[in-house]
């Protein structure tokens, strides 16, 4: 397995908060000849009469801004890994009609990937707690789901710095909290070169297998498997990690209990992660792009207005990118595989479903 030499990394992947703070230029508004575009492609797809998960790329034609959106999958793959695109105009449109666009402009960007073991394609980001009480009063249909932690981001509690399983994550704000809910992204390289200046005793440990829970994955309660929280191949920097599948994985027979220098190793991480990020607050209309290979991400906790229809919703899509790097050896136990542009990632599922585009 290949892992991340004892070198700083070097590019315009390496990043501080402060220097997102400073520049304006990972910030993409549309323009309102992008914004006709999208709407025109909408009225096409109503025209037919097509549900949003039987959209295809060529049916949503958005050529003006298919040559915007192809800068923006190279700032995430060679770039910074963060892009925000601003003013997609919630307002004129209804729910359904939002989840239109917003398929549309994910086709347009990569494939989409399964979120969970149901099947979820756009997942509906909100306090579901407020909303239906006790995960025992969630719909059945969606209660493995709700057991896995990754049902935390449908809270209104905090989240802590973490990948997804997929190339690019992308989170469409509907509509802000009435309070908190910062999303906070920081580089993950820079996290790397932090803990590689200041103490290269447990960066050799990120760079060494961690164990993780399967949990969320259909029969995965009980399966585990073991990867680097660094990875590297052909000059290429990879992380994926979540502390609570670390955490999860060490009630599972046969994983070896974690060291106190792993443990160490796992909280100045995390303290590197809040020292260097950066805080933003998503509007109504922002669609955060993030490489999830790049860029951790987490969220503050944040207080809903309670009037019907006023919470805090966000949509979020899963991508699996074209122009994805290639990936360490041993990573395709989590990743599928580890080839440059390979159709990876996501939940697999149990039996068929829609499938996908």
């Amino acid at each position: 397995m290949s892992v991340t030499s004892a070198q700083p990394i070097a590019g315009p992947m390496v990043w501080r908060g402060e220097d997102l703070a400073r520049s304006t230029d990972w910030i993409r508004p549309l323009t309102p000849s992008e914004i006709d575009e999208l709407d025109a492609a909408l009225r096409a797809v109503q025209r037919r009469g097509l549900d949003w998960r039987a959209v295809t790329r060529d049916d949503f034609p958005i050529p003006r801004l298919t040559a915007s959106l192809a800068e923006v999958s190279r700032e995430l793959e060679d770039g910074r890994g963060v892009v925000l695109l601003r003013r997609v105009p919630v307002e004129r449109y209804t729910e359904d009609e939002l989840r239109i666009v917003y398929w549309g402009l994910g086709l347009h960007l990569g494939t989409p990937r399964y979120q969970n073991a149901q099947g979820e394609l756009i997942g509906d980001v909100r306090d579901e707690n407020r909303l239906y009480g006790t995960v025992r009063e969630i719909d059945p249909a969606r209660a493995g789901e709700a057991r896995t932690s990754r049902n935390k981001a449908r809270s209104a509690g905090p989240l802590r710095f973490h990948t997804d399983r997929t190339d690019v994550v992308t989170l469409f704000c509907v509509r802000p909290a009435a309070r908190g809910g910062l999303s906070k992204v920081v580089s993950a390289p820079a996290v790397h070169n932090a803990i590689l200046e200041r103490r290269p005793d447990l960066h050799a440990l990120l760079c060494a297998p961690y164990y993780h829970s399967r949990e969320g994955e259909a029969g995965g309660r009980q399966k585990y498997y073991a990867m680097p929280i660094f990875g590297m191949r052909d000059g290429r920097f990879t992380s994926q990690y979540s502390r609570t599948f670390v955490e999860n994985a060490q009630g599972i027979p046969g994983v070896p209990p974690l060291t106190a220098a792993q443990n160490e190793a796992l909280d100045l991480w995390a303290e590197v992660c809040e020292e260097l990020c950066y805080g933003m607050e998503l509007q109504s209309g922002d669609l955060q792009l993030l490489n999830n290979h790049v860029v951790y991400h987490a969220r503050t906790t944040y207080e809903d207005d309670p009037r019907p229809g006023h919470d805090r919703f966000l949509m979020r899509l899963w991508l699996s990118m074209p122009n994805s790097r290639a990936l360490p050896e041993g990573f395709e136990a989590l990743w599928g595989s580890i080839a440059p542009g390979a159709l990876r990632g996501g939940i697999a599922q149990a039996v068929s479903t829609t499938a996908l585009p």
